[in-house]
């Protein structure tokens, strides 16, 4: 991996602020789909698929004024250029 330049983000146990978005996002993947019903692995990699689509582009986000992390994004992008 140093070929790579990669470095593993290592930090000590409870210390979640390396991965907090990920794991706010799993959080909200496993309550919003109702993984008893999937039958197969490809199945489950199309359902994830589509709520990643869903999560990023229309799902609104609390604490990104309402919008959508995409839509977001595109607003701080455009409030830049002004």
């Amino acid at each position: 991996m140093n070929n790579l330049k990669i470095i593993q983000s290592m930090s000590r146990k409870g210390n979640s602020i390396n991965n907090a978005i990920i794991e706010t996002f799993f959080g909200h993947m496993k309550d919003e789909i109702d993984f008893r019903n999937i039958n197969s692995f490809s199945e489950l990699n199309r359902i994830i698929d589509s709520y990643m689509v869903y999560f990023n582009y229309y799902r609104p986000q609390w604490h990104k004024k309402k919008m959508a992390p995409v839509e977001y994004r595109n607003h701080l992008l455009n409030m830049s250029e002004s």
